[in-house]
């Protein structure tokens, strides 16, 4: 698509419909625990495609760009949300990753009890089943954008009554992704609200050439093996016998907007992934190392919390509330890095934040 036109009716000269060249298809998946589980798969027309998962919460399994991969995909693979168990830390059991796996919305991180309720890690919204999903093409100024949207409810009887509507725009021949969420409180009384974007990177993206780039104002260590690791935060290496994950939180410089920026580089493959976000919206960068055998994966992770869990966020004085009918928005961009030039406009983008 890079070297045709994209104007409709040139484009229609050359093919018989637009799927063979962009579009978006519509599928279920069959065999094991990922049976039953919708699908739809992304093409822009210029080497970026990606898989979104209606019945996981529009998430993103598989990313790749001119078939080198960008995610990582857990031992588990895709895991159908009727096995979900939320009980501790069984989330584990249908985390698949994926590109991305959204936490939230009533708990991030550690499982915990809060004012008599107990959660389980990363909260329920990842393996909750999409309403209303729509995908397909819209012209926007004579040009095509690819897009899908849908709508999670968390709900309860005499508990909460909040929603998440997601957007996941693409525009054809440009190698960006964005995510427009909205969560509305529904319900007529306040909520606590937690939300952490789980972007995970992958081989070969991610191996012992790649690096991180952020715009860091101070890095804080979870815990005890983080702070081993603190000083080589940027840095990864190869797969490692026993590894114990390492997780870091950043205070990122920003803009006078909120706009900020991090990105992942791979100079070897000449590939990069740039995420951006709003640090009025999300005001923590937790960073996810995890080197081990079979679990190799960086997770980039925008969020509006910490990943104590929400008892620890209450006591902390962290924890966001909406308010009854209060409705928030929240964006993210991720772009796919190729080549020099890119690589160094991103350094420069993020040099000047």
């Amino acid at each position: 698509m890079q070297k045709m036109s994209l104007n409709k009716r040139e484009i229609l000269k050359y093919v018989g419909d637009f799927s063979q060249v962009f579009g978006t298809k519509d599928y279920t998946l069959s065999g094991g625990k990922a049976q039953g589980v919708r699908a739809i798969d992304v093409k822009n027309g210029s080497g970026l495609e990606f898989t979104v998962l209606p019945d996981r919460g529009l998430d993103i399994a598989w990313l790749s760009y001119k078939g080198s991969n960008i995610s990582y995909i857990s031992k588990t693979g895709i895991v159908a949300p009727e096995y979900y168990n939320e009980a501790g830390t069984s989330f584990f059991r249908n985390f698949f990753a994926g590109f991305l796996t959204t936490c939230g919305l009533m708990n991030v991180g550690s499982p915990c009890e809060d004012h008599g309720e107990s959660f389980g890690l990363h909260g329920r919204i990842s393996n909750t089943p999409a309403e209303e999903v729509y995908s397909g093409t819209e012209w926007i100024d004579g040009q095509p954008v690819l897009k899908i949207r849908g709508r999670m409810r968390e709900a309860k009887v005499f508990g909460e009554n909040v929603t998440l509507d997601r957007e996941i725009t693409c525009r054809v021949g440009d190698n960006k992704l964005t995510i427009r969420d909205t969560v509305e409180n529904n319900g007529f009384r306040k909520e606590p609200l937690m939300l952490l974007y789980h972007f995970n990177m992958g081989y070969p993206m991610l191996d012992e050439h790649a690096y991180l780039v952020t715009p860091t104002l101070k890095v804080e260590p979870r815990d005890e093996e983080a702070q081993k690791g603190v000083a080589a935060y940027h840095v990864f290496q190869k797969p490692t016998p026993d590894y114990l994950e390492q997780v870091f939180y950043h205070d990122l410089r920003a803009a006078s907007s909120g706009a900020t920026c991090v990105a992942l580089i791979n100079e070897e493959l000449g590939l990069g992934v740039a995420i951006r976000f709003n640090k009025n919206q999300l005001f923590n960068l937790v960073q996810w190392k995890q080197m081990g055998e079979g679990e190799y994966v960086l997770g980039i992770e925008p969020s509006n919390c910490f990943v104590g869990g929400r008892e620890d966020a209450r006591k902390t004085g962290v924890l966001d509330e909406l308010e009854p009918g209060e409705v928030r928005a929240f964006e993210i961009e991720a772009e796919i890095l190729e080549g020099a030039g890119d690589i160094r406009r991103i350094k420069d983008e993020i040099a000047a934040i």
